[in-house]
Formats: C-alpha cells, structure tokens, sequence
C-alpha cells in the first residue's frame, strides 16, 4: 500500500489537540483521542509527536503565535493594554480559557515551561519598546492576574478597572 502524502497532518494534530483540551481539558488528550479529532491513524499521532509533552509543547507554541501584541506608538499604554485584554477575554473566552490551562500545565510538565517562559519573553519584550524591563515585567504579571480572576470568577471583564490597576503600574 502506498504511503499517502499529507503535508497538513501534522498541523492538523495539532488543531485537534487544542479542541480536545478545550473541550476536554488536558486530562482528556491522548494521542488516542487527538488521532480521532483529528481524523488521522493512531500512528500519525504518535509518528509527529512522541510524546503527549511533545504534542502539549506544540499546542502551546501555537497559543503563543496567536498572542502577539501590537501596540500603537503614542496611545496610553494603559488603555491600549487594557482594551486588548478586554479583546482576548471578551471575544473569545473558551480560547482565554484554553490558554491558561495550558500555561498551568507547565507547573506539573516541565517540558512546557521553556515554551510558557517563550510567551512571557515575547510580552515583555512588546511592552520594553514603551517601558523599562521591570516595569514590563510587572505589567505582565498584573495583566495574567486580571485574565485569571476574570476566567477563575466568571466575572465580566472590567476595562476600566484594568485601566485604572494597569496605569498604576505604569505610573511605579
């Protein structure tokens, strides 16, 4: 029999990894169950990625892409920053959500936390073009403190406040 080329299974795998964690949580996904998301043979799961670390790695590399944030020269930092995590957490929440949940893996899978610190590095790095590096830092962390009691509580998000905690940081 021969071999069928698909140049997109491995991307494919991927994708379905995402959807079974969001709909599942990481303690559903298996390669078992990202091959039948993924309408792909069990062996292709594991021919891409040899182990569940190796699929969560990728999974989060492509959470990381999808997060990269502009910001505009001259605009309020803290109400440019204020109304984009309004944006991610508002537009779509299950996403916001999916997230973190692979953000928190790293505390248990060591293999993810090269990849979390990758997005930590990215965000600082966007907010460095406007503000020192402790500074950046600080922002950071005060913007995943606001995501996780919005997604923790199932409270609306609160731009205003954000602005207003957000402007404080910056201000030192």
């Amino acid at each position: 029999m021969a071999r069928r080329y698909d140049p997109e299974r491995r991307q494919r795998i991927i994708d379905a990894a995402i959807r079974v964690v969001g709909a599942k949580g990481i303690a559903g996904l298996s390669h078992r169950s990202a091959a039948a998301e993924a309408d792909v043979p069990l062996g292709s799961t594991t021919y891409h990625f040899a182990t569940l670390d190796d699929l969560l790695v990728a999974a989060l590399r492509q959470a990381n892409e999808a997060f990269a944030p502009v910001l505009e020269p001259g605009a309020d930092l803290a109400e440019a920053l204020a109304r984009l995590l309004g944006e991610l957490l508002s537009a779509d929440r299950a996403r916001a959500e999916l997230e973190f949940e692979l953000y928190l893996a790293a505390l248990r899978r060591p293999a993810l936390r090269a990849v979390a610190a990758e997005w930590y590095e990215a965000v600082s790095a966007a907010l460095q073009e406007r503000v020192d590096p402790v500074t950046a830092r600080a922002v950071a962390a005060v913007m995943d403190g606001i995501s996780l009691e919005v997604l923790l509580t199932g409270a609306e998000y609160d731009e205003a406040y954000a602005r207003e905690i957000l402007g404080r940081v910056l201000r030192g």
